[in-house]
């Protein structure tokens, strides 16, 4: 039996698989995809905000506040890649001038180094964007990073500190007896003395296995396009001063290089349409024409969509619902973590363990951390930032670093092995694609892709044809008869 079962493992419920892996707890985390960080975390923007319009005694405004601080340390800890590009929030009428005084006012009291900026100083800044920008309000703290590079290093560190990983495992029913928690799978059973569900679009659904509804899970698409490295045309992520009526999209530069324009964000009522649609598509390229007339929007290399979770609760307000069930005790529900849910994350983790710590006082128990746990997991090696030097030695000690797979991106076939055979390994193609960057450049996978197929079954130990690309049955190849 296990102490703790986390179903959904997003970015945020690997966030609190990692936290949870500080003490000694028997920890498992449930997910019901082929991999971690398959759904909203692995279409996110990747954008990690200030809080410079969050209300300083504002829950979520705590919590961006308190993740936005903490990701430092976290990235740094984990070798994930993350970079504070700043943000301008730009002003293109006059009228909107007023507005970035307001914002101002408002955020200087949460971001250092927060400060409005003339048109002349903007265009120094950012010399694409549109003549007609009268200002801007500068934040230097939000920052960028891959969100499914980071969720995968998250349970790498969690697995190094004792967590079990379940994949493709579904919870379909749900008990509570004797003070236990038998969750139902698709193919197996799991007891534990405590449930935490991060569900994300399913979260409503998780709870209502034990519980009376007391939220609400609708769905929020949010559609992007990418644009090919050569277009990198901004250094820091650029967004539209608030307008009324439809929101406007923003342009994010993203760690690989690649610029990201979106979303565009639409209410939908089913969960799983995660297809990209031309009329969003348009809006994106009319509202960034807007910011700027040199974004080659003609050197498109790729378009997605991701689902947002957004919690309504019995009253109709949507919030985060972070809380024990007042119904179900032990059963703690994380659920509705949409933007800034990201920037949140690790700062829930620990608003999370708290409530788990305040359970086990409860009953009379302390949670004792671990003196052998390990902060630092290791470094997966990015072969295109090497220098020369170390590039040679590398090779020098396995010859596989000097064979390049993915040419867009230097991925090397020493790199997608150690990826498919590290803590959380690589399964699929795309499982690759999230961990070593292969497939994200301007071919999009049209040339590594078969290679790395072949470099999968003979890791996996399994036919070619039994390869996938993501989830069940995504084969890539038929077999003969």
């Amino acid at each position: 039996m296990y102490d703790i079962a986390i179903i959904g493992a997003g970015v945020v419920g690997t966030f609190i698989a990692r936290e949870l892996s500080r003490y000694k707890l028997k920890v498992i985390l449930i997910e019901k995809n082929s991999d971690v960080a398959s759904e909203a975390t692995a279409a996110n923007g990747g954008t990690i905000y200030d809080g410079y319009d969050a209300k300083p005694n504002d829950f979520r405004g705590k919590l961006t506040m308190r993740g936005n601080e903490l990701y430092d340390s976290v990235c740094n800890d984990l070798g994930v890649r993350f970079e504070r590009v700043g943000l301008l929030v730009v002003a293109l009428r006059q009228e909107d001038r007023n507005k970035l005084e307001d914002m101002y006012n408002k955020g200087v009291v949460n971001v250092p180094g927060l400060k409005i900026l003339d048109k002349d100083e903007v265009l120094v800044m950012e010399p694409c964007l549109s003549d007609e920008v009268v200002g801007a309000l500068y934040s230097p703290t939000c920052g960028v990073v891959y969100p499914w590079e980071l969720a995968i290093a998250l349970v790498e560190n969690a697995m190094d500190n004792g967590v079990k990983l379940l994949l493709n495992s579904e919870v379909t029913n749900m008990k509570k007896e004797n003070g236990v928690f038998q969750l139902t799978l698709n193919d197996n059973i799991v007891n534990a003395r405590y449930v935490i569900n991060c569900a994300g679009i399913n979260a409503d659904k998780i709870n209502e296995l034990l519980a009376s509804p007391s939220f609400k899970i609708g769905a929020k698409r949010g559609q992007f396009i990418v644009l090919d490295k050569s277009s990198g045309l901004t250094k820091r992520i650029i967004s539209h001063c608030k307008t009324k009526g439809e929101k406007e999209v923003s342009v994010i530069p993203t760690i690989g290089g690649n610029l990201l324009v979106g979303p565009a964000m639409e209410s939908i009522e089913d969960g799983g349409a995660n297809q990209v649609t031309a009329e969003r598509l348009a809006f994106i390229k009319r509202s960034v024409s807007k910011l700027s007339d040199k974004i080659p929007l003609d050197q498109i290399i790729q378009a997605f969509a991701g689902i947002k979770a957004k919690a309504y609760l019995s009253e109709g307000n949507s919030d985060f619902v972070i809380e024990e069930s007042p119904e179900i005790r032990g059963l703690i529900n994380v659920a509705g973590i949409n933007s800034p849910g990201l920037t949140c994350a690790p700062a829930i983790a620990e608003y999370v363990t708290q409530i788990v710590r305040d359970i086990y006082q409860a009953a009379g128990e302390v949670l004792v951390e671990k003196v052998d746990f390990t902060l630092r997991r290791s470094r997966m090696v990015r072969f295109k930032d090497l220098d020369a030097q170390k590039k040679a030695e590398l090779i020098k000690s396995d010859v596989r670093y000097g064979r390049v797979i993915c040419r867009c991106e230097t991925v090397t076939e020493g790199e997608i092995v150690d990826a498919i055979h590290r803590n959380c390994g690589a399964t699929t193609l795309k499982g690759v694609k999230r961990r070593t960057g292969s497939g994200l450049g301007r071919c999009q996978g049209g040339f590594c892709g078969p290679k790395i197929v072949e470099i999968l079954a003979k890791e996996l130990g399994e036919e070619m044809d039994e390869v996938r690309y993501d989830q069940k049955n995504s084969y890539i190849l038929k077999g003969t008869v």
